[in-house]
């Protein structure tokens, strides 16, 4: 005891050591910004401690230390709303537990354009300021990290993992829709006691009885759902809420409530955590289209069943995070229709892959989908992407995911692109179609060994390309439910896997041959579409002024 007081003496004697604002977030979501707050981490006394903006500045009352962090908020009870904890300090609240810091002027951090220093006995430490060193956007959090911020446009309440590799998995590689019922019922079938389910939509029958089994066995099964997906929770996932919530099943959906946000725009992550031990990660939704019965016509689409103890608690803490924030509300489920099932038939060629030895990354959105540039910039031998849909960021610059590859076609590696041709991925202006002419007319205006194709989905054939998979050298995949747009990598809550696995990697490659013959057979009408080639063209050449301005430029 004696010796913990010395310690602190001294700590109080002497400067603070590595003192930094390590997080702050200028431009919160509750009405006039009174939940903004930063954090302070360093070792010592903070006597002589001010941070500034210019017009007004915070100080710590006198004796004041720091052995670690001190969160220091505008408004005490605005900060316990949006983060479920009170911060240790505050500087325009009303909340007599919280002390509050000596504040002269009006120190207020502004959404567009400002600076804050911190400084130490006249000395300034740090300054940071937006926009420049950092980029404010509502919502987002800066974070220090290696003396650096943050490049990743992370939101209040996201989480913020780092990459990790775990090796020497084993598991089941399935595709959809050949064998995926099966694998999703032996899965949920030989839990003992815990199913996690995080999911974007869950609309079948039979998937929802197979929980409600396990349930009735013994298993703890809780699922987290999206509360407001595009065109609102359809009337067959209240049939399935309200039968799965009547077994004392608990269902979430991740809504928020008043005054809550909700951390991602779309929850759309397609994953279950088994017992701790395994992991399900799909492209598909959990619907009858994804998990269609065996025979039966549906989506296609990638899906994989881990096992591999540190994988699984990793996803558990990540449905934990998402799943035990305040914008996770119980479901309220309202009447509903029972999903038919799918009547097309479908000649299922694929079994499941039964693999052991495996190298695994997770990839998550937005925390980690960066890693899918490195998957794709890695590739010696070949790139094959099946994709449900490409989209450009604007009008002239293209997908970076699609940018990667296309580079890597100028290394002279070969590139396929398959993309789905349902009504609504090919009906608009620029989507799917125009897409594929235009990385074909890239292709041949560079004489690139790139190629681009739109799925045939004929009676026999599927019925929907609804995957978001890529794989590399024919023996590294990306499984998930990432897609190729804007929003998904940086905005949604998204979940996938790269496996670096030979044997996984013919498996997918043999799937992705099938739909690519399948699609070079399509019947087209003869001659180019002179229309779609002339809006290439103009694309293109949009492209090579967009990218003449920035290297004229310096960016």
């Amino acid at each position: 005891m004696l010796r913990i007081s010395l310690l602190v003496a001294l700590a109080l004697l002497n400067p603070v050591s590595g003192l930094a604002i390590t997080e702050f977030c200028p431009d919160p979501y509750l009405p006039l910004d009174r939940d903004e707050y930063l954090i302070l981490e360093g070792f010592g006394t903070l006597d002589g401690v001010m941070v500034t903006d210019g017009e007004g500045a915070i100080r710590f009352p006198e004796g004041t230390a720091i052995q670690g962090r001190v969160v220091v908020a505008k408004d005490a009870e605005a900060y316990y709303r949006s983060h479920g904890e009170y911060p240790d300090f505050e500087w325009d609240g009303r909340m007599p537990e919280v002390p509050d810091l000596v504040r002269t002027g009006r120190f207020q951090l502004a959404n567009d354009h400002d600076q804050i220093a911190l400084y130490q006995g006249g000395v300034c430490l740090q300054e940071v300021e937006w926009p420049g060193v950092v980029t404010g956007r509502q919502g987002m959090v800066h974070y220090l990290v290696n003396r650096s911020w943050d490049r990743r446009v992370l939101m209040l309440g996201q989480s913020r993992y780092e990459p990790e590799i775990f090796y020497g998995a084993s598991g089941m590689a399935f595709v959809s829709p050949d064998c995926s019922r099966e694998v999703f019922h032996e899965a949920v079938s030989t839990a003992r006691q815990e199913i996690l389910v995080s999911i974007y939509e869950i609309t079948s029958p039979v998937l929802a009885g197979y929980l409600i089994d396990a349930h009735r066995r013994g298993v703890d099964v809780e699922i987290l759902v999206e509360g407001g997906p595009v065109g609102g929770i359809p009337a067959e996932e209240h049939w399935v809420i309200r039968n799965l919530s009547g077994a004392g099943i608990p269902v979430k959906t991740m809504s928020g409530i008043e005054d809550v946000h909700t951390p991602y725009r779309f929850l759309h992550s397609k994953y279950m955590v088994i017992d701790s031990q395994k992991v399900l990660i799909t492209s598909e939704n959990f619907k009858e289209n994804g998990f269609p019965e065996m025979g039966r016509r549906g989506n296609r689409g990638w899906g994989v069943v881990i096992t591999h103890g540190g994988l699984a608690e990793y996803y558990k803490s990540v449905y934990t995070h998402d799943s035990e924030g305040s914008w996770a509300i119980s479901a309220d489920p309202k009447e509903g229709d029972e999903e038919p099932p799918s009547w097309q038939e479908y000649p299922a060629v694929y079994s499941p892959y039964v693999f052991s030895g495996a190298t695994i990354v997770p990839v998550l959105s937005p925390d980690t989908s960066n890693q899918i540039h490195t998957l794709i910039n890695s590739a010696l031998e070949s790139v094959d992407i099946e994709m449900a849909y490409i989209t450009n960021e604007t009008p002239v610059s293209l997908n970076p995911y699609i940018a990667d590859a296309i580079n890597v076609s100028r290394r002279g590696i070969p590139v396929r692109v398959l993309l789905d041709s349902y009504y609504y991925n090919v009906e608009g202006d620029a989507d799917n179609d125009e897409m594929a002419v235009t990385l074909n007319t890239i292709a041949a205006s560079e004489g690139l060994p790139l190629q681009a194709r739109c799925a045939d989905l004929s009676p026999g054939l599927v019925e929907k390309i609804h995957n978001k998979g890529v794989i590399v050298d024919r023996k590294k995949v990306l499984v998930s439910s990432i897609n190729w747009n804007q929003n998904s990598p940086t905005f949604n809550r998204e979940a996938g896997v790269i496996i670096e696995h030979e044997g996984v990697g013919g498996y997918y490659t043999s799937v992705f041959e099938t739909d690519w013959s399948s699609a070079g057979k399509k019947i087209v009408n003869s001659g180019p579409d002179l229309q779609k080639v002339a809006a290439a063209c103009i694309v293109i050449c949009a492209l090579s002024l967009y990218a003449w301005f920035r290297k004229r430029k310096g960016y």
